[in-house]
């Protein structure tokens, strides 16, 4: 870990109490992760969390991760991974979750701190019907009839025969701006070509008897244009990996003041998304290929984006073939982005929300309002009863310095425009998944660990990021901060703007983001449930 970050933490070390360490835990992960405490309590990290994006759910993003490969052998590499199409029901055929082949989805990297895309990796679909758009057919009496499901039998490999339609889709790098820089596209290290085959959902056991051996069989291999690194690349349903008690949150938090308050009922309560899937586009880069050359920053900002056409015309009369029944037109209109899980969610005002969804990270100043003057502090007094509570150190520059520029010494860029993103220090090396601190870096340092590769250095799936929202945006980066402003959060940070005291740093939602089910490496995201067992 970065040595003056280090430092800056040993005063609040050695001022804690024994008997507050188990909370402190709690706060800890923000202390260096305030971006989150602009975000807060909320449900799956951007699900269904502005007016216009719930009318189209195939290209609502939901979560976005960004770290470090814990994979042996792997450690040189970042891995990015946006979701999409939210609380996804295993069972939810016949046609289950293709991707929207009117869509544009991309994964942007800024990599030199001017909150402007540097790269954009950008994914474009498409959907085949099968016998050259008549689909499978079976005799009836005299005649050939058309099936009415998305397979006709068992599933094994990539592009089986049974699959009545198959999936494909390309990946373009853009390099400069993501409209008019220079576009490549990503090429399969095996035979060069530029389409790929996405698996179709995990229907169940009896179509595909192993969805992960089928799945695996779906991770290529990867030419990333300028980058002499193969990189990997896989497109696919994934369990949700994100933890939260979310209907429990939006109504009001709906839980006693007394359970969420203490650390030995972290797990109290059943994750509601545990029964849902997601669509992962996952890509792993080597980090030198990230970064604006060898000298570069090692520090990267990451979001991701959503896009469609600004008009389509509905066909009155569709046509035989899997053909959609639109015809789409005009300039691409960003609909969806995500960097920093829950802000959209929790943190932007609803007249602004279809507005931020729409913004680029360069735009971020008109949203400060919602940062330095946050009302989910005061939504939780009323929720919780506990008036009186929000921080006092208002403007609350101790959430703008973590959230717009990220933490000095450790995941700020040299020359940074401040701007809302996911950021990551390239050159902090990943930690094994059993050593991972949940609640981030703070939380780990606190503990007397060496994790320092966790929340908000990037963000890795056990990352805890809803417990570490909670407790800053009540005030625990503050208390963190302490009077000596051990942290830099500024002078007004500090214990006595807290009302809410010690209880902050035992905030939780009795969910355990880490006892969700991963993969050991790529694509990191379990097995999808399956529709049927």
């Amino acid at each position: 870990m970065n040595r003056s970050f280090s430092r800056k933490l040993q005063p609040v070390q050695q001022a804690m109490q024994p008997s507050l360490l188990p909370s402190m835990l709690l706060l800890a992960p923000l202390a260096a992760a305030a971006l989150l405490a602009l975000s807060a309590p909320a449900g799956a990290s951007s699900h269904r969390e502005a007016p216009f994006i719930t009318t189209s759910p195939k290209v609502d993003g939901t979560d976005f991760y960004m770290f470090r490969s814990y994979e042996s052998g792997r450690d040189g590499y970042v891995t990015l991974i946006a979701n999409y199409q939210p609380l996804q029901a295993p069972y939810g055929g016949p046609n289950y979750f293709m991707m929207d082949r009117n869509a544009l989805y991309e994964i942007h990297v800024d990599n030199n701190g001017d909150a402007k895309e540097d790269l954009s990796f950008q994914f474009r679909f498409n959907n085949t019907l099968a016998a050259a758009g008549q689909g499978i057919t079976l005799p009836i009496g005299n005649k050939n009839v058309a099936i009415p499901l998305v397979q006709a039998g068992p599933v094994v490999n990539p592009g089986d025969g049974t699959l009545n339609v198959q999936e494909t889709f390309t990946l373009t790098l853009m390099r400069g701006d993501r409209r008019s820089g220079q576009a490549q596209p990503v090429t399969n290290a095996s035979g060069g070509g530029a389409t790929f085959i996405k698996p179709v959902d995990n229907i169940g056991t009896k179509t595909i008897p192993n969805y992960a051996d089928y799945a695996g069989r779906h991770i290529f291999s990867v030419n990333i244009p300028g980058c002499s690194q193969p990189a990997k690349l896989f497109v696919g349903q994934r369990k949700e990996a994100f933890a939260v008690n979310l209907g429990t949150i939006f109504d009001l938090v709906n839980a006693p003041l007394a359970v969420i308050t203490d650390p030995a009922l972290i797990n109290a309560a059943p994750n509601t998304l545990d029964n849902t899937n997601v669509t992962s586009l996952a890509l792993e880069v080597h980090r030198n290929c990230l970064k604006a050359g060898e000298s570069g920053d090692d520090v990267i900002g990451g979001w991701t984006t959503a896009s469609l056409r600004q008009a389509r015309l509905l066909n009155p009369n569709p046509g035989a073939g899997h053909q959609p029944s639109e015809k789409p037109g005009g300039a691409w209109v960003q609909v969806s982005r995500l960097g920093m899980p829950l802000v959209n969610e929790v943190v932007i005002g609803l007249k602004d929300k279809d507005k931020f969804n729409a913004s680029a990270p360069k735009g971020d100043a008109q949203f400060a309002d919602y940062v330095t003057h946050p009302t989910l502090p005061k939504l939780l007094e009323i929720a919780l009863n506990i008036p009186g509570t929000s921080p006092t150190n208002l403007p609350r520059n101790d959430l703008v310095t973590t959230f717009l520029t990220g933490i000095a010494g450790v995941n700020q860029p040299r020359n940074v425009v401040g701007s809302e993103m996911l950021r990551l220090n390239t050159a902090i090396a990943p930690v094994a998944f059993a050593q991972q601190n949940r609640l981030g870096i703070v939380g780990n340092i606190l503990a007397g660990g060496s994790d320092n590769a966790g929340y908000p250095n990037g963000r890795r799936p056990k990352d805890d990021v809803v417990d570490i929202s909670l407790v800053a945006v009540m005030g625990g980066l503050c208390m963190a901060n302490g009077n000596n402003n051990a942290l830099g959060f500024g002078a007004d940070c500090k214990p006595s703007a807290v009302p809410l005291g010690a209880t902050a740093f035992r905030l939780h939602d009795a969910v355990d983001q880490a006892v969700v089910p991963l993969l050991p490496g790529f694509p990191y995201l379990n097995t999808p449930l399956p529709g049927a067992r």
